[in-house]
């Protein structure tokens, strides 16, 4: 601080004083978390999911008092516990401190977006890394990304001829629960690799370090200021649709389709500019929304902020880390801690839902998350496996159509289609996938309902991590370029494979195999 003071002489000279910033003080909430978070002790998912049956409709008040930390008194699934309670409250109360990542008018404008997929007039793409790391706050990586979303778009608005709704599983996607927390290397347990904002995957860095959540905030900044950017930059710019390059797809079949689409969609703007309708800025840009699985609650607590609703000028509790969060199948039980946090929070939600989930289970979850029946709330993204889905999925629709609730149904066809390779290899079968897709799409007519997204671990980059596809992929190619640390993605071409054949369910009503 500096300050002029007066001499003898009458004129005046400066004087400096030194201040010591402002020191950081954790809220209670954030003592409380810190304390929880050194000391706690996991429940086994057969422990809640036991108790849960035992009580399915419980005793939970969804009307009860709610505040961001109201899930410390209920049971945590997936618990990391930190060596230093010290540590935690350091990185807990920073995180308190740093502004919001989202703002609630852009929550709010993806809530309505939802609601007209919730009643068929839209239809959702969200896709992205299994796993997010650090590494991958990168323009290169970042891009790719969006290109292979803004490229399947295309595809997806021809087909469907609906608005299309794109999130991102970007910008915070850092975490994944594991089935097991520890695994054995040379003889040795060590802790599982769950992601960069709990521990490293390298064997040094595998003890939790909650300053890696601090570290995934600035991460997520960076990645959703640079799409903002490219955005406003008119990367998204549908006159220039050919920018998007297809170098990574080797099919000559995807690659004339594709541009066949294009062509379409540039000669009709042609007609546009040629009557003077080519002047709306929805031509230019796009809105494009980020998501994660909200697994580590003291981060999303800690970025949970009450904020003036633009609608109404009422305060509410807004998650300001993400657009759009959603509930792991690990985590969805209703009487433990995630179902608790979720349910106080303005931002729509999903919920992913296997084949262990009972309709009754769905239904009482659904009741605690959206006690109000708001049309697009609460996303339900089914994930049972291409052998399970038959069985699984009917019964589900129709518990949810007993209630009040208008839910998106969207399809994760990846998730319960994992399996190891014969080289040991995680992997995916594509067409386990696109028959798990196809099948939703089948059910859903046939149960008067309609599918309204899907749910996809991919990248734009030419990986080699599922087998299948119009590359023609087999188990011996997985070793060409195998990047993921976690659950093999969709290269760019399986994911425009994956756009075509929805875009010809809904042209003619039927999926077509990659030869057709």
């Amino acid at each position: 601080m500096v300050y002029e003071s007066p001499s003898r002489s009458g004129s005046r000279s400066p004087v400096f004083i030194k201040v010591d910033p402002q020191k950081l003080i954790p809220s209670e909430g954030a003592i409380r978390t810190a304390k929880l978070r050194s000391n706690s002790v996991d429940y086994t998912e057969s422990q809640i999911i036991h108790e849960q049956r035992d009580d399915v409709h419980g005793n939970i008040d969804n009307k009860s008092q709610w505040d961001p930390t109201s899930w410390h008194t209920k049971p945590i699934v997936q618990d990391v516990i930190y060596s230093s309670m010290e540590d935690v409250e350091k990185a807990l109360e920073k995180l308190e401190t740093l502004p919001p990542l989202v703002s609630p008018h852009e929550i709010n404008d993806l809530q309505e977006k939802l609601r007209d997929a919730a009643l068929g007039k839209a239809f959702v793409l969200q896709g992205g890394d299994c796993a997010e790391l650090f590494d991958y706050c990168s323009q290169e990586h970042i891009e790719s990304k969006m290109k292979i979303l803004l490229q399947m778009s295309l595809v997806l608005i021809w087909g469907t001829k609906l608005p299309l709704v794109r999130i991102g599983r970007i910008a915070g996607q850092f975490a994944k629960p594991r089935s097991k927390l520890t695994e054995e290397v040379d003889g040795k347990v060590m802790p599982s690799f769950r992601g960069d904002n709990i521990n490293g995957f390298d064997m040094s860095e595998r003890t939790p370090d909650p300053s890696r959540l601090v570290s995934a905030y600035f991460h997520s900044a960076a990645t959703l200021n640079f799409i903002r950017t490219s955005l406003s930059s008119g990367f998204a710019d549908l006159h220039r649709p050919f920018d998007w390059s297809l170098s990574h797809v080797q099919s000559s079949e995807v690659k004339a389709r594709y541009r066949a689409v294009v062509d379409a969609i540039t000669e009709g703007l042609s007609f546009m500019k040629t009557i003077g309708a080519d002047k709306s800025s929805t031509l230019e840009s796009i809105d494009f929304y980020t998501s994660h699985e909200g697994l580590m609650l003291e981060f999303e607590q800690c970025l949970t902020r009450k904020l003036r609703d633009p609608r109404d000028g009422e305060s509410k509790w807004y998650n300001t880390s993400a657009h759009f969060l959603w509930i792991g199948d690990r985590t969805r039980q209703s009487n433990c801690a995630h179902v608790e946090y979720f349910r106080g929070i303005m931002n729509p939600i999903g919920v992913k839902v296997g084949p262990s989930m009972t309709g009754d289970e769905l239904v009482a979850t659904l009741d605690i998350l959206d006690p109000d029946c708001i049309a697009g709330k609460v996303t339900l993204i089914t994930r049972y496996g291409a052998g399970n889905i038959s069985k699984a999925l009917p019964p589900h629709i129709a518990a949810v159509k007993r209630t009040k609730h208008k839910v998106v149904w969207m399809s994760d066809p990846c998730h319960g289609n994992t399996k190891a390779s014969t080289s040991g290899l995680k992997t995916r079968d594509f067409e386990d996938i696109m028959n798990e897709l196809a099948l939703a799409l089948q059910i859903h007519k046939d149960n008067d309902s309609q599918l309204n997204g899907v749910h996809l671990e991919l990248t734009g980059d030419a990986v080699t991590e599922c087998i299948g596809g119009s590359a023609r992929l087999t188990d011996e190619d997985l070793q060409i370029r195998y990047d993921t640390v976690c659950d093999p993605r969709l290269s760019e071409s399986q994911s425009l494979d994956v756009a075509f054949l929805i875009a010809d369910w809904f042209k003619k009503g039927k999926m077509l195999s990659i030869a057709e």
